[in-house]
């Protein structure tokens, strides 16, 4: 029952980044008003607070960076392999290779324009959607809960929550105050993120719940 619901999640998010990447693609005006007002407000705050622009800027460049992912990635790739749990370090391997490739893939094909300002307090490169940092940093926190022990004390499974939820939607919150995101770039990178995740823990899973059953 658990995976069904993995899977009918992982199923509704890439349905949902479908629709929004098509809305994009199309420059539905209604979103684009959205995305402008939503970058306006808070381009105009980080503006008036450069303190807060510097927090952001440490949290955006080092914190949740998505070479600081990837590395948290490869750690747990490494330790899975040490420990005999080959399969499972080849998966959180793929997932984050697929997801650069997903990433840069829509990044290329979409090749949407970043927010541009007078006044600006960050820089970017490449193309805005999707938001590479909210996807790498979806991937790998939802990885590494899927990696949690089952019998791990519930409060360490509480605080890992809560830091993946927090490193999550930071993130993705760090991108659009600092002005070089729309927020549907953002909102893209975290459902095609969960889809990925959902997608691919629940195949491993139910591969392991028929090898067992053969057994």
């Amino acid at each position: 029952m658990r995976s069904d619901r993995v899977l009918w999640t992982g199923i509704c998010c890439a349905l949902l980044a479908a629709v929004l990447t098509a809305l994009v693609v199309a420059e539905w005006p209604p979103l684009l008003a959205y995305d402008d007002r939503v970058a306006r407000e808070l381009h105009g705050h980080a503006v008036s607070h450069p303190g807060v622009t510097h927090a952001a800027r440490i949290l955006t460049d080092w914190v949740w960076d998505p070479l600081t992912m990837r590395a948290l990635a490869a750690v747990a790739c490494v330790g899975l392999w040490w420990r005999g749990r080959r399969e499972r370090a080849v998966l959180v391997a793929l997932i984050t290779v697929v997801a650069l490739a997903v990433q840069q893939g829509l990044k290329a094909l979409v090749g949407r324009a970043r927010p541009w300002w007078p006044d600006p307090v960050d820089t970017a490169f490449f193309s805005a959607y999707p938001s590479g940092h909210a996807m790498t940093a979806t991937v790998v926190c939802g990885l590494l809960l899927w990696l949690l022990p089952r019998q791990a004390p519930r409060r360490a499974v509480c605080s890992a929550w809560a830091a993946a939820a927090v490193s999550v939607l930071g993130v993705g919150f760090t991108r659009l105050y600092l002005g070089v995101h729309w927020l549907s770039d953002v909102v893209a990178g975290w459902l095609l993120g969960a889809a990925l995740v959902a997608l691919a823990t629940c195949r491993s899973g139910a591969r392991r719940r028929a090898g067992s059953t053969e057994r």
